[in-house]
């Protein structure tokens, strides 16, 4: 029976709507000299891909679930649905080739005996993925893997066959897995060996699948004549310790479903050693990571322990000769207690501090009452040692946001420098985007993608020489202007290792890109809503409602500071009452107009920082706010509270 289309394109979407763009945009390109129908399955997000999808791709075909089906039965669910010779499963976290489609089904018609095919993918820094080309894991096979022999030994032939290491990437081959980030196949093929198996809900069914295809009687092929980027990473986080449980459980899924039983034993058995060892080897890097934060406490509290101690030895109160190491183990009970209720998060949080705070004095308290009277030198110093490590946590995080907040950088934003490539009218409206999102600039030159202009700084067939001249941190292709092969080829031709690269799809709020596996990539997107979110609201009404009381209990003394006093009396009022915020948005935006959340007139301002305007601090301010910016704002700026 003849089928309606040459090729049809599935993509499984679960809240990448920014990622499913900029596919779907190469797709389209991609689809110009075939008969291409394209569906994209939706696993419930709640992202506004079905908004996206039906403004910007209405001939897309388009399944929407009311939950997350996982990866194989929502591809099978468009498989099903599909009319074509070849079916292409292909992650949103991708970007094709304008001729990948074309060379790939070229590929397929000339070599009958092909079932499945895979290509040459690199990752967001225009690296080569091992995985393009994979062995069939069996036992031993995936034991050198989970155990690092592979990776010391890629091109071995007997450590190197999880990733082929010892077949050239650049050259086609017959494979035994096919990923699923790009996996392209006969119908006819998924019509003799089936469709996905849907016992595995995420990760092993491309290569349960890859395996079924040669037990059919087909080939698999590796064919780098076509490249695409993968992200990679952006679906899921698969550094973490919840992805190596899953990946590797698949394994086991595989290894039953397809080894006898005794081989799966053994496969089972060395997939369990390795999940724990790979899992404790992920914590222990993960703990290691946060120990930096805590350690510093714990040397602060320890420190104030031992001068409250000399000081209460000057008033004769004398302590025993191992009172130090108690000190350091009173320091340590409080800090990691704190951090098991979750005070020492990315965003630390005061009242999980409290609570680690009272719950350790608890069980000091609870310790001290075991020992003998002879070791039992004071309750009172465990509970002035409380109070010294909750101010030492207060004090060290207002010394590091003011530090940060006054330094000629943003926190946590280094200053970069940008190269953009395209026409001017893009890289005018790519630059604007940039100014608005990345608040600490430091250039941003043009690089023209066809002949040179007198604003640019050269066209893109210099741009080795631009690269080595001007130091760029990060390159921004403009995919109006370039194709997908010229974007790819850059990336997998520049060889500098510290220069990032992103994508601006045309007519879109963003620029995306992602660097490696471990990190996901930096999004530059035009929407800034931190300080609207109802717990960020929450907070900061509270530090209005305890910093107006705070300041009327002092008023007396704190009042003939100010020049306008009428004045200042009225804001705190207005504090108090909710007409206003102690913190607010610099008001003179003459220079700098953003749609910013809507928040009350402020007393005072956020911060200062040299170099950004009043708009960018703003802008930064209602990005990234927490209530201790709140607090910095006020202890540097209490003077103009009669403003």
């Amino acid at each position: 029976m003849k089928k309606t289309y040459d090729i049809s394109v599935i993509i499984v979407n679960y809240n990448v709507e920014y990622f499913l763009e900029q596919c779907l945009y190469a797709v389209r390109k991609a689809s110009t000299r075939l008969k291409t129908e394209v569906w994209v399955v939706d696993n419930n997000s709640s992202d506004g891909s079905e908004e996206m999808l039906k403004q910007l791709f209405p001939e897309v075909k388009t399944i929407f679930n009311k939950e997350n089906v996982g990866f194989s039965r929502a591809n099978n669910q468009a498989i099903r649905l599909s009319d074509s010779r070849y079916i292409l499963l292909l992650n949103p976290d991708t970007v094709i080739e304008e001729d990948t489609l074309e060379k790939t089904v070229a590929f397929m018609d000339e070599h009958p005996d092909a079932g499945g095919l895979g290509v040459r993918m690199v990752d967001g820094k225009g690296n080569f993925l091992p995985e393009s080309k994979r062995g069939l894991p069996t036992p031993m096979v995936s034991f050198y893997k989970m155990f690092g022999l592979s990776k010391v030994f890629p091109k071995s032939q007997r450590f190197g066959k999880y990733h082929l290491g010892y077949l050239s990437e650049f050259e086609v081959n017959e494979v035994d897995i096919l990923s699923g980030a790009f996996m392209l196949m006969r119908s006819e093929t998924l019509d003799k060996v089936g469709l996905l198996d849907e016992t595995f809900f995420m990760y092993g069914e491309d290569i349960d699948l890859s395996y079924r295809i040669q037990l059919g009687g087909y080939k698999n092929y590796y064919f780098p004549e076509t490249k695409i980027i993968h992200y990679k990473g952006e679906s899921t986080k698969k550094s973490s310790v919840n992805y190596v449980f899953v990946f590797y459980k698949a394994m086991v899924i595989f290894a039953r479903k397809h080894f006898a039983s005794g081989y799966a034993g053994l496969f089972s058995f060395l997939i369990h050693v390795g999940i724990y060892f790979r899992a404790g080897i992920s914590v222990l890097r993960r703990f290691f990571d946060q120990l930096i934060v805590p350690s510093i406490d714990i040397l602060l509290v320890f420190v104030g322990l031992q001068a409250l101690a000399h000081r209460w030895e000057i008033q004769d109160i004398h302590f025993p000769d191992y009172s130090g190491w108690m000190m350091l183990a009173y320091s340590s009970i409080w800090v990691f207690l704190s951090m098991f209720t979750g005070g020492y998060e990315k965003s630390e949080n005061r009242l999980a501090i409290i609570r680690g705070t009272l719950l350790g004095t608890i069980t000091i308290l609870a310790i001290y009452a075991l020992l003998p009277k002879s070791m039992q030198f004071s309750r009172l110093f465990i509970l002035m040692g409380a109070l010294l490590y909750v101010s030492t946590v207060l004090i060290r995080s207002i010394f590091f946001n003011l530090f940060k907040y006054n330094a000629i950088t943003l926190p946590g934003v280094k200053r970069k420098k940008f190269a953009i490539i395209g026409n001017q009218l893009e890289f005018d409206r790519v630059s604007e985007i940039l100014r608005a999102t990345y608040l600490n600039v430091e250039s941003i030159f043009w690089i023209s993608s066809d002949i040179t202009n007198e604003k640019s700084v050269g066209n893109i067939k210099q741009l080795e020489d631009i690269l080595h001249l001007h130091q760029p941190d990060e390159i921004i292709f403009c995919s109006e202007n370039l194709s997908a092969n010229q974007i790819i080829d850059c990336m997998t031709s520049i060889k500098m290792e510290d220069i990032d690269f992103k994508i601006a799809p045309p007519s879109s709020n963003y620029i995306i890109g992602s660097n490696s596996i471990e990190k996901n990539g930096e999004l530059y997107q035009l929407n800034f809503n931190a300080i609207n979110q109802p717990e960020k609201l929450r907070s900061k009404r509270l530090f209005d409602v305890v910093s107006s009381l705070s300041i009327i209990c002092f008023f007396v003394l704190i009042i003939w500071f100010y020049k306008n006093k009428k004045q200042f009396i009225f804001n705190i009022i207005n504090v108090l009452t909710g007409k206003k915020t102690m913190v607010g948005y610099y008001q003179n935006l003459t220079a700098f107009n953003l749609n910013l959340p809507k928040i009350k007139k402020g007393i005072i301002p956020p911060f200062d920082l040299s170099g950004l305007d009043y708009g960018q601090i703003n802008l930064f301010y209602s990005k990234y706010y927490n209530v201790f910016m709140d607090i910095s704002a006020l202890i540097k700026f209490w003077r103009r509270l009669d403003a």
